[in-house]
């Protein structure tokens, strides 16, 4: 017969005690279990740790595996007389058998491990819960609904199982509570809305990913809110009292003079809302933009201003240009 290490299938050193060998044993059945692992060869290595956990965890199998010595695994070997004599509590030949069934003959019990097909192995390995499949879904908001929170509808494809035990794919829908001040990127759990939960496991959880529109106007970074504002050059130069539009609607706003392009005016809490309290910010990026035509009356008035004003705003590239 061919060997198996079974404390390599588990991960575990030969001196690992019970509870590091069941421990490891959880961890790979939960991530190779066929109902819920989707990589291919998932049920052959599902039966695999089954096969390892049936001897090791019991304290009998376990010293009988070990008093088989250490071989390769895949290396045809054969019990020792000594070990036969010891161990054996039934006849049978073992010259074909599996070194599970080795154990099952020589009166260990365990049922086997060959078992086919899914429901096969969950008869293995459904002795604890597993909890069922996380999933996730996007949807797209306007900033206006993150901003005072809305309803969405969605619709799933989950893991569920059937009264016989197997597992199908079912679709599910529903509508999702959005609380206001969600921004973009951020995800909200609804728990106990993913796959159906194994041998009384609890269900996974569904993620709702939000994603944010682009907006004719603003643009969102994080709560903060950020808006192209053209003024005109005498607004820039003098000062003006402008109007600003923010989601909750317009605001009165004083330029002081002076303003220049790429300055920021800062709206405090005219943003998109936290969760608790309080609010990000909107910022208006300055734009002086001139008139697309210009008439008689503006040319003179814009000739005399060049007249009469000593500013130059190129000065700094005036002369040979500086090292450093």
């Amino acid at each position: 017969m061919k060997f198996k290490d079974y404390y390599a299938s588990l991960g575990v050193e030969r001196s690992a005690s019970a509870e590091e060998i069941k421990k490891s044993y959880r961890k790979l059945a939960r991530q190779y279990h066929p109902d819920v692992a989707k990589e291919a060869g998932a049920e052959e290595k599902f039966k695999e740790i089954s096969e390892a956990y049936q001897t090791l965890s019991d304290p009998e199998k376990r010293q009988a595996y070990d008093d088989l010595g250490r071989h390769r695994p895949g290396d045809e070997f054969h019990p020792s007389p000594e070990w036969e004599t010891r161990f054996s509590r039934g006849g049978g030949s073992q010259q074909e058998v599996d070194l599970a069934d080795l154990f099952e003959r020589m009166g260990f019990g365990g049922g086997g491990f060959s078992g086919g097909g899914f429901g096969g192995a969950r008869g293995q390995g459904a002795d604890f819960p597993i909890r069922g499949q996380d999933v996730e879904v996007a949807t797209e908001l306007s900033l206006e609904q993150a901003a005072r929170g809305t309803e969405v509808s969605f619709s799933l494809n989950v893991p569920a199982l059937r009264p016989d035990g197997r597992v199908e794919t079912q679709t599910r829908s529903g509508r999702i509570r959005v609380p206001r001040g969600v921004v973009e990127g951020e995800r909200l759990r609804v728990p106990g809305k993913g796959g159906d939960g194994i041998a009384g496991g609890a269900p996974g959880d569904l993620y709702l990913e939000v994603r944010l529109s682009p907006h004719p106007r603003f643009k969102a970074v994080g709560h903060d809110l950020y808006l192209e504002l053209p003024i005109a050059p005498w607004e820039a130069a003098l000062g003006a009292a402008i109007t600003v539009p923010s989601l909750d609607g317009p605001v009165a706003v004083s330029l002081k003079p002076g303003m220049r392009s790429g300055q920021k005016l800062r709206l405090a809490g005219k943003g998109l809302p936290h969760r608790r309290e309080g609010a990000g910010d909107l910022y208006g990026v300055i734009q002086i933009v001139l008139p697309e035509t210009i008439g008689e009356r503006e040319q003179a008035l814009y000739r005399e201003l060049a007249e009469a004003s000593s500013f130059s705003p190129r000065h700094h590239l005036e002369g040979p240009p500086t090292d450093g």
